[in-house]
């Protein structure tokens, strides 16, 4: 067998013709989803990117133990499961998180990977003097919040913000390539050594390739063309990275920002339809299974909100795009429930590897054969924050009976956030923690968490509404009516206690959310570890 996984960052669900949106022509998609199984109850598991690949790699969820982090040595990465087996496992990817401290060792589980420089912040060019008078003259401020950089030398992250640093390297890239030609855009050049390797390996079998573009990931910054044809560039200065927040914007900002997320979209499009070109042209339908996914959504002002991970998980950041084609398979929807830890163990079925036994998920081959796949629910969402509990129907979003972090700890051996290690202050609090079901035996760090983390769901648990809303997708799908329904949210909150449980949760974590685990105690407590009590006051997260 011979697969091929594009997976896209912040793809939203309803820009795609394949789900029904006419609102932007995605041909390439529509064209793929005509050959494939399209997936309609797909969901995300943790939040948010580096999160949702360990889930991807792992076929079990992330944030019931820690937040943002490497791939743990202990996990059983699809990746490595493969390459033990002797199926060539190759990775072309522009994710710059993977460069971070905290997001090492998904790319090196491959066999062989390329990285492509440039997206986001990870500066194109080493500039040391940044052009502040420049850059405050195309960006809109309220996008790229240039107005406490220093002007002059010495302009580090050491002496801006976090944020604003980071957005000065962003825009750097902006016009960095707009001196240049298409062929300079890091999702061309993931298409471009993808291609390279498909013609390199089209004789060959028994090959995992994964396509991973950071696109349409904000910045949506994409090539004039696009921006030409979805009407963006209407407004005075640069619209195109929302800070995640409550909509103050015009409607004419709102439609500017919206434009240019649909503009990235129709460039990832337009890349896509490279590899279905390469696959109408070689045959390579005939033997290769591709899957095309991403790992969440982002509100482009839907619910009054921009952005992810400060708000309840709403459909739009939720509820993602699955298509599979497989030489065996014929081409149709899929009504069932699905999730992004699935995946893990349907790509080692499709190569005839074993599934450890630490998997969680349900192998997605059924659904190819037009049977069931046997999920009833899922659970979502961010360490700390709160849970969004689903049965395709209703969506439940479960809040922690406390919004601060007390008592709650971080399972790890690797213990690093985004871009920094643990401070020494978390790194005081560690203990020796017991080994869990999926650590083979090894022993875990257990730190204090310990607020505010950005890459955490502790924001989103602060502005929590009066109680936890329930949702009939069904009558509702836009999710703005909450229902009064105690019966369904009692058996909600039951099926989370069970996703729990089959985690293996630390105790805490269910006393985190006042649910009681099925076989254990209806008297809760944390682990027996000597620390500091953490009452660590609520401070605003980047």
């Amino acid at each position: 067998m011979r697969t091929i996984f594009v997976l896209f960052d912040s793809l939203n669900r309803s820009a795609l013709g394949a789900y029904g949106s006419t609102a932007l022509a995605t041909p390439n998609f529509s064209r793929f989803a005509e050959r494939a199984l399209v997936f309609d109850r797909h969901y995300v598991g943790s939040m948010p990117c580096i999160p949702a690949r360990r889930d991807m790699h792992t076929g079990r969820l992330n944030f019931l133990h820690r937040s943002w982090g490497p791939l743990e040595p202990f996990d059983n990465s699809f990746a490595r499961e493969l390459s033990a087996r002797g199926v060539y496992t190759h990775i072309v990817t522009d994710h710059l998180h993977y460069a971070e401290v905290g997001g090492t060792g998904y790319v090196n589980a491959f066999d062989s990977w390329q990285m492509i420089r440039g997206q986001e912040y990870d500066p194109l060019k080493a500039v040391v003097t940044p052009p502040i008078n420049a850059l405050r003259e195309q960006f809109d401020p309220r996008h790229y919040p240039f107005e406490n950089l220093p002007e002059g030398r010495n302009v580090t992250r050491h002496n801006v913000s976090e944020t604003e640093w980071r957005r000065s390297r962003g825009a750097l890239n902006h016009l960095t390539l707009d001196e240049q030609g298409e062929e300079a855009w890091s999702t061309v050049k993931c298409f471009d050594e993808a291609l390279a390797f498909l013609d390199t390996n089209s004789a060959s079998d028994d090959w995992f390739l994964q396509i991973e573009c950071f696109d349409p990931h904000e910045p949506f910054n994409a090539p004039e063309r696009f921006r030409q044809s979805t009407g963006a560039g209407k407004t005075d200065r640069i619209l195109d990275w929302p800070v995640y927040e409550k909509v103050t914007s015009s409607d004419a900002e709102i439609a500017e920002t919206r434009a240019n997320y649909a503009a990235l979209v129709a460039h990832c499009d337009d890349q896509f339809g490279r590899l279905l070109d390469w696959l109408d042209e070689t045959d390579g339908w005939d033997d290769t299974c591709v899957i095309v996914t991403t790992d969440h959504g982002f509100l482009l002002g839907e619910h009054e909100w921009w952005g992810k991970n400060k708000m309840p998980l709403y459909e739009e950041i939720s509820h993602i795009p699955l298509m599979i084609r497989h030489p065996e398979c014929k081409p149709g929807r899929y009504s069932g429930l699905t999730q992004t830890t699935d995946l893990m163990p349907t790509i080692l079925e499709l190569h005839g590897a074993p599934i450890p036994p630490e998997v969680r998920a349900h192998s997605l081959l059924p659904a190819l054969q037009g049977e069931d796949v046997g999920r009833e629910t899922a659970i979502l969402g961010m360490f700390a924050g709160p849970i969004c509990v689903t049965d395709g129907r209703f969506t439940y979003y479960l809040y922690p009976t406390d919004e601060t972090a007390s008592g709650l700890g971080q399972y790890t051996l690797e213990p690093h956030h985004i871009d920094r290690d643990f401070s020494l202050a978390e790194l005081e609090t560690a203990r020796l923690a017991p080994p869990m079901d999926f650590t083979k035996g090894s022993p875990l760090l257990r730190f204090d968490a310990m607020p505010p983390i950005g890459e955490a769901g502790f924001e989103a648990t602060a502005r929590r509404p009066a109680k936890s809303p329930l949702f009939d997708l069904a009558t509702d799908p836009e999710q703005e009516n909450p229902l009064d329904d105690p019966a369904t949210c009692r058996r909600l909150e039951a099926a989370a206690a069970r996703h729990l449980e089959e985690h293996d949760a630390p105790n805490e974590i269910f006393a985190h959310y006042g649910l009681v685990a099925p076989g254990r105690k209806a008297e809760i407590t944390p682990p027996d570890v000597e620390g500091p009590e953490i009452n660590t006051p609520m401070e605003e997260t980047t």
